[in-house]
């Protein structure tokens, strides 16, 4: 355990002898070809990302687009669930997924940018090692520009596309998107819409955000190998560290995005069957699962340091507390009761048994219920939405609590 009382946040943020650059210019959501593309066409600002204008935007190009060329038709529920307005996939991806992926990108920015900023002001990392995270920090903001990277997102968008062309022509039966003829499927103008925007802009935006907590990701984890003043007995039970426990709660409103998405399918999976509330708890618990590890993967990088903290802490605490026990025990009884020895010095130290009890408390992972309460909760309401069709909402809603309870 290092002290670290007489660090002052101002020192410790920028240390004058590093001129390292301010960590808290890490911008998730910023840079790139497709933020330059928007900033060009004045959809956004540098200093600005207007998510509330520019996701009704996109939302209106991918969802009232297969709307508007599908009128007077879209109007109508009688086809139900092949009309537009009875689509919960044209509602999950085009309209909540689009919208929160968009709406995401300032939480998520706002949000890692205080867990890193706060890495350096509490200080954790070492300050004579904030050069090398400035480097790291550097480097991922680099790959965080890539074109490649966005170019790669753009091929497997259009490859979503080409699939979702297929299906519509290997499709059994007509709907908004498709007629179904004798000589063969006919896609309308809406289904064209949404095979050349709609899709390939939900899968864009998807891949992208996915990509960029990846970078995020391996940053996290090579920053958990600097030199880390952790404290065994700091009050948030993880060493100093719970603060970045909470950052998937930045991810909640990108998480509903992309749970609509899924839930949908699976809505559509009900439809045709039989389901049962056994059969929807596992489904949700296993993507509760996966969204989970998906967050834990970054942070449990985190783990070996806080293990050998814990260990090492138990060590030197543990050897403190034999030599204050036996002095204790010399000043009632006049002597050790087992190997007394009258050479022994009388030390004054402190009793650490305070400090022993709290370092065994020491959390080692620093992903658990409460800190992702929201994100769990995001990724389980569509899900929850999708069950509620089919199955008494009472079950569901006691399904969501006992989920969010483990």
């Amino acid at each position: 355990m290092n002290d670290t009382s007489n660090q002052s946040p101002a020192n410790t943020q920028n240390p004058p002898s590093s001129g390292a650059p301010d960590l808290g210019d890490f911008l998730v959501s910023h840079g790139g070809p497709f933020f330059e593309l928007q900033r060009q066409l004045k959809l956004l600002r540098h200093n600005t990302l207007r998510v509330g204008p520019r996701a009704a935007l996109f939302v209106a190009l991918a969802w009232g687009g297969p709307f508007l060329l599908g009128l007077p038709r879209n109007f109508s529920l009688e086809h139900s669930p092949e009309a537009y307005l009875a689509d919960l996939g044209v509602w999950a991806k085009f309209f909540s997924g689009i919208g929160a992926f968009v709406l995401a990108e300032q939480q998520v920015e706002a949000g890692l940018k205080a867990r890193l900023s706060h890495l350096v002001r509490t200080p954790i990392i070492a300050p004579t090692f904030i050069p090398a995270a400035a480097s790291i920090v550097a480097s991922t903001l680099r790959e965080r520009d890539s074109r490649m990277a966005e170019f790669a997102c753009l091929v497997l968008a259009l490859f979503a596309s080409i699939l979702s062309y297929l299906n519509l022509h290997a499709a059994q039966a007509s709907s908004w998107a498709v007629e179904h003829l004798a000589a063969g499927n006919r896609v309308t103008l809406a289904g064209w819409w949404s095979i050349c925007v709609s899709l390939p802009l939900f899968v864009f935006l998807l891949l992208r955000g996915g990509w960029r907590h990846l970078l995020w990701a391996r940053m996290l984890r090579k920053l958990a190998k600097l030199d880390l003043r952790l404290v065994a007995t700091h009050p948030d039970g993880k060493g100093g560290l719970a603060f970045l426990g909470r950052y998937p709660n930045a991810y909640a409103i990108f998480v509903f995005g992309l749970s609509c998405g899924i839930a949908s399918v699976v809505a559509k999976s009900l439809a045709h069957e039989d389901p049962s509330i056994t059969m929807l708890s596992m489904v949700m618990s296993g993507w509760l699962a996966i969204v989970i590890g998906f967050f834990a993967y970054p942070l449990s990088a985190f783990t070996p340091p806080l293990l050998r903290l814990k260990e090492e802490s138990l060590s030197l605490l543990a050897a403190q507390a034999t030599q204050f026990c036996r002095s204790a025990e010399r000043k009632t009884l006049g002597r050790n009761v087992f190997s007394d020895s009258a050479n022994e010095p009388d030390t004054e130290l402190s009793d650490p048994s305070k400090l022993y009890d709290a370092t065994r408390k020491l959390s080692t992972i620093l992903v658990d219920r409460s800190a992702v309460v929201p994100v769990a909760a995001a990724a389980l309401i569509p899900f929850a939405v999708a069950g509620a069709t089919k199955l008494p909402f009472k079950e569901v809603l006691s399904l969501v609590k006992k989920l969010l309870l483990l």
